[in-house]
């Protein structure tokens, strides 16, 4: 029975991660992320990989609440205009191709909100109006400041995403006034 005792060392550890990533979240970035996200006129999101699963099901929360949202690259997706804001996520702070999106949405006047394991990452520092400072072992992010993980490459950052995100909505729900009933009045009804 090894497959069991493997199935709750590993269930166990991963809980603990989580839990200690929760704790460790800074409650001012917390702040600005919930404050921004709620006053945006249009919301834009984008990450790659598993990450980007992550986010698009945050996007998908984002358009229940009411919010106008856009997966960048989506053939329906406007552009950016003052006001609104770019989201995305940058496990390692520094992915090449991200640079030129950044790029274009502050020349459009966007503001950019990071989600990132890694706040010293180059793009972090150049681009990000609001960091999100998710201190989880994220890929290709060597710290030593963030929770270990007994998973592999990036598995924690990117759970820790969706479940962060998750958070953000309900924090966001309770404070415009809204319901979970509100939310599923907006669910896509055409399926």
């Amino acid at each position: 029975m090894g497959y069991i005792e493997d199935y709750r060392t590993i269930t166990t550890s991963i809980a603990e991660e989580h839990r200690k990533v929760f704790e460790l979240l800074d409650m001012e970035q917390l702040r600005a992320a919930l404050d921004v996200i709620i006053k945006a006129n249009n919301i834009f999101v984008y990450a790659a990989g598993r990450e980007g699963i992550s986010l698009r099901g945050f996007a998908m929360r984002l358009a229940h609440m009411g919010k106008t949202v856009h997966w960048v690259f989506d053939d329906t997706t406007i552009g950016i205009t003052p006001g609104d804001l770019f989201i995305i996520s940058e496990g390692s702070g520094d992915v090449g191709s991200f640079d030129y999106y950044m790029k274009k949405t502050k020349e459009a006047g966007g503001k950019v909100l990071m989600f990132t394991g890694n706040p010293d990452g180059i793009q972090v520092k150049k681009y990000a109006d609001y960091v999100l400072f998710v201190k989880a072992k994220a890929y290709l992010a060597e710290r030593d400041d963030v929770v270990q993980t007994v998973q592999m490459m990036g598995n924690l950052y990117e759970q820790h995403l969706y479940i962060l995100c998750d958070v953000l909505i309900m924090m966001a729900v309770k404070e415009m006034g809204l319901t979970y009933q509100d939310l599923e009045k907006r669910h896509r009804n055409v399926e």
